[in-house]
């Protein structure tokens, strides 16, 4: 209220609030303007590239593309892989979901802190992990005479192997968004269903669940996409067994060259596009048909006693915890130690080379660091800049065109990486008129990543609106607020924390980005996750695991400090905070 004890000059509240109205709708075209450039724009280029040949309609391409084997068994595979992943993510997050917030289980907000860590650790850092973890060549198993015997296969190099770090790699989607509809659980309806008699499986199957099927569903249907376009475990582990999915499929053709690629490569983009959007239309459906409302007011969590059965409980959940993020992670450091892949390591010849060399040798390492953090940093700060002023009119100016806006904001983030990817090529390899090209610069990975994460850093901050009192902006605008100032006096102190929460999102998510940047990078221009990635491919296994461990300890460094920070933050601003 003391910001609006500071305006003045009274207008009439229907004068003034038609003023407001007119200085939104003079507001929203400079806003659409971004959202047109690298949400709309791309993805039309991308369309163009696939059914025009020439400047002339043509189904050549798509004949091609959707007559080939190759590209139906790539199909097949995505699916079997990202729907065995989503199982699989289902299992683990929700079990985890439910537990962490129903129960009387200890230690919740270390549980919670390090169940996200693996959701903030690269793909391509845990297919690495697990591929060293695991083998006749795993420097760990070799340590302790565990190793299979020269020669055997790599499990892991399989479908089902990529399932499984799928779904432990998205596990954490499900858990986030299915924790966050169980918090909101009434306290006093699942009493009087216990009242009523129902206990155990019962409560569970008719109470609790039913009530929480819009957090699941939302949940598994985000899982399904993002293992759709996962990159970085499908190429770490299907390449080299020769098991292509449609991302892998892609960046080998653009790989291989030839003068129709980049046509064929729109079609199998707009081919894997057209079923991340049929998922996502599959969970708005499920989404429609379900109407659970929650009555009465929303206190204190539950708090299910589990009484002797807390202490198995809590064990089988460190347990599972030290399976999926510890043991790796101690697999990739073993690797790292060692001073050529293969050896094994002992108390005789641990090494710290690799870390030495990566870290102060080569300045590819320090040039991918700079060039990731310039990046997240950069997408961070621009995105809040956008979202702010977006949010506003969206979510106060609710039109058709705002409506549709809201959903274009969705696409890139909906569509697999390599999709977003091809069509920033197409479009900024030359740009029209000012004769300018982005192709082999940061420029055109920048526009990308504000594409991908605009609409993480916007939900946030439209939720934030859409729950503040228009009463508050009222009185403001009565005194003679115009719109940029009560954005700047009156809504922006209450809705920075959650600008604040989407920046922080964009950033950690930015910083170990591959999917998008593995198409879009040229030398010069690495980013962390393109450097391990080649790495690895090129046969430096060693120094590959030294800078995934060096970005591990930069990622549980940087969560542990906003953990750490968390305290003194409003609520909110630490998305995984208890």
């Amino acid at each position: 209220m003391q910001a609006v004890s500071r305006l003045r000059g009274f207008v009439p509240g229907t004068v003034r609030q038609m003023a407001g109205n007119r200085s939104s709708d003079r507001l929203l075209p400079w806003l659409l303007v971004p959202v047109f450039v690298i949400s709309i724009l791309p993805m039309a280029r991308l369309a163009i590239e696939g059914v025009f040949i020439g400047g002339v309609p043509s189904t050549d391409y798509i004949r091609d593309v959707l007559g080939n084997s190759t590209t139906w068994r790539a199909t097949t595979n995505s699916l079997y892989t990202a729907g065995l992943g989503t199982i699989i993510s289902l299992l683990i997050g929700g079990a985890f979901a439910f537990l962490v917030a129903l129960t009387d289980i200890r230690a919740k907000a270390v549980l919670v802190f390090c169940f996200m860590i693996p959701m903030m650790i690269p793909p391509q850092i845990t297919a690495l992990a697990w591929v060293q973890l695991t083998g006749p060549s795993s420097a760990l198993l070799n340590a302790i005479g565990m190793a299979p015997a020269m020669g055997s296969p790599q499990p892991l190099y399989s479908a089902e192997g990529i399932a499984l770090l799928l779904g432990i790699q998205h596990a954490s989607i499900v858990f986030l968004t299915l924790r966050a509809n169980l918090r909101l659980l009434p306290r006093e309806q699942i009493e009087a269903a216990r009242l009523a008699g129902a206990r155990g499986g019962r409560l569970w199957w008719q109470i609790i669940l039913p009530l929480t099927s819009p957090g699941l569903i939302a949940g598994t249907a985000m899982a399904f996409v993002t293992a759709l376009g996962n990159f970085g475990i499908p190429a770490m582990l299907g390449i080299p067994a020769n098991y292509s999915t449609l991302p892998t499929l892609i960046y080998q053709k653009l790989a291989g060259f030839g003068p129709s690629v980049l046509g064929e490569v729109s079609v199998l983009a707009m081919l894997i596009g057209a079923i991340a959007i049929c998922g996502v239309a599959l969970h708005h459906r499920l989404l429609g048909k379900r109407d659970y409302r929650l009555m009465g007011m929303v206190g204190r969590p539950l708090d299910i006693r589990l009484g002797a059965r807390r202490s198995l409980v809590e064990i089988v959940l460190w347990a599972v915890l030290i399976a999926i993020l510890v043991v790796p992670l101690m697999g990739l450091i073993a690797t790292a130690l060692v001073p050529a892949f293969g050896v094994k390591l002992s108390l005789s010849n641990y090494s710290f080379d690799a870390f030495y060399e990566v870290l102060f040798v080569q300045p590819s390492t320090i040039r991918a660091f700079h060039n990731s953090f310039m990046l997240s940093v950069g997408a961070a700060v621009t995105l809040v800049a956008i979202c702010l002023p977006l949010a506003y009119v969206i979510v106060r100016r609710p039109t058709r065109l705002t409506h549709l806006v809201n959903l274009m904001v969705e696409v890139p983030y909906a569509l697999p990486g390599v999709v977003l990817a091809i069509a920033c090529i197409l479009l900024f390899i030359r740009i029209p008129v000012i004769n300018i090209s982005l192709y082999g610069t940061l420029g055109i990975i920048f526009v990308a990543y504000l594409a991908r994460f605009l609409v993480i850093a916007l939900r946030p901050v439209m939720n934030s609106f859409s729950q503040l009192d228009p009463a508050l902006e009222e009185a403001a605008q009565a005194c003679g607020a115009g719109v940029g100032r009560r954005l700047r006096d009156i809504l922006l102190p209450l809705a920075a924390p959650s600008a604040a929460a989407g920046a922080l999102l964009v950033f950690l998510t930015a910083f170990n980005e591959l999917t998008v940047s593995a198409l879009l990078w040229s030398s010069g221009n690495e980013t962390l996750g393109v450097l391990i990635f080649n790495l690895d491919d090129s046969g430096d296994t060693v120094l590959a695991s030294a800078v995934a461990v060096v970005v591990v300890i930069v990622v549980i460094t940087l969560m542990t400090c906003f953990q750490l920070a968390s305290r003194r933050l409003p609520k909110g601003v630490v998305p995984w905070q208890t």
